[in-house]
């Protein structure tokens, strides 16, 4: 009897070891820099690009200004993929050496800082009213949102800075 017992604790103790350590990979997974989830929508006029960008957030708001800060860092280091019809092609990151975030993480923190300078090169079309809300468990809202992404402006800024090589500088 005390064997089946303890069988039985045991199996509930590595059940919510199990249930726990997946709680903190989805946790790892929301909160990661590389967890992109854009579509290509289309090319905007003058230099800008049309995304829907997936964002998260403990309230719906929370999720679309997520979204707005992906949408940019998307652009700068990962480039925006093409569209799933084909009639967007994909997008090249505007930083391309991988290191250059670290080189200038002081200018990227403020850059990216609440109400920071990023903002100027995104507008949401769907700002007012998310076309995506999902409830992905007690404390967290999934948001997409479309964005509009001044990527030409926004190149010019990390060349100023010299974050970026400029297009007219060779190889």
């Amino acid at each position: 009897m005390k064997k089946i017992l303890s069988l039985i604790m045991l199996a509930v103790i590595a059940v919510c070891v199990n249930a726990q350590s997946k709680n903190k990979v989805r946790k790892i997974e929301y909160n990661s820099a590389y967890n992109y989830e854009v579509v290509s929508l289309s090319v905007g006029v003058d230099g800008t690009k049309l995304v829907k960008v997936y964002g998260y957030g403990r309230k719906p708001e929370d999720a679309v200004r997520n979204a707005k800060e992906l949408g940019v860092a998307c652009a700068l280091f990962r480039g925006f993929p093409a569209g799933a019809d084909g009639s967007v092609a994909t997008t090249p990151a505007i930083v391309k050496d991988p290191s250059e975030p670290a080189k200038h993480q002081d200018y990227f923190n403020k850059f990216f800082a609440t109400g920071g300078q990023y903002l100027q090169y995104v507008n949401a079309s769907s700002d007012g009213m998310p076309t995506d809300r999902v409830k992905v468990n007690k404390k967290t809202y999934k948001v997409g949102v479309t964005l509009s992404i001044a990527y030409d402006e926004l190149r010019k800024e990390m060349e100023r800075q010299g974050i970026a090589r400029a297009l007219n500088s060779g190889f």
